[in-house]
């Protein structure tokens, strides 16, 4: 597993995405991290510096696997590309059916108690 830079990662995304439109599925993982051991992090906050976190992007289709480091500042530039590939690429997903409106509130509605009585004064 190599860790790519964005755009050829976004790249290599997008054709996971194209080769596994029938048969297989991609996994894509993100996860917090530092990209440094546990004991650099310690020495770092023994020190008094501040930590550099990142996020770890990793993308797998069962025989391939790719990953990508995203800094803080090119965060919402990955973010808009990811969400654009995902969007182009979820064609295969059915939509949910959704029931009328009268007839989920008349399914919630409960009866009155018959054990409680409304008393006015």
């Amino acid at each position: 597993m190599v860790l790519l830079q964005l755009d050829p990662f976004l790249n290599e995304l997008t054709s996971m995405f194209e080769h596994s439109t029938t048969k297989r599925s991609v996994w894509v993982t993100l996860k917090r991290s530092s990209l440094k051991s546990k004991v650099q992090r310690n020495k770092i906050t023994t020190a008094g510096e501040a930590i550099d976190y990142r996020c770890l992007i990793r993308a797998t289709d069962g025989k391939k696997t790719i990953s990508a480091s995203v800094g803080p500042k090119d965060h919402q530039r990955f973010q808009a590309s990811y969400a654009t590939i995902l969007k182009a690429h979820m064609t295969a997903l059915k939509k949910r059916g959704r029931k009328d409106k009268k007839k989920a509130a008349e399914g919630v509605k409960k009866p009155d108690d018959p054990k409680k009585i409304k008393t006015s004064v």
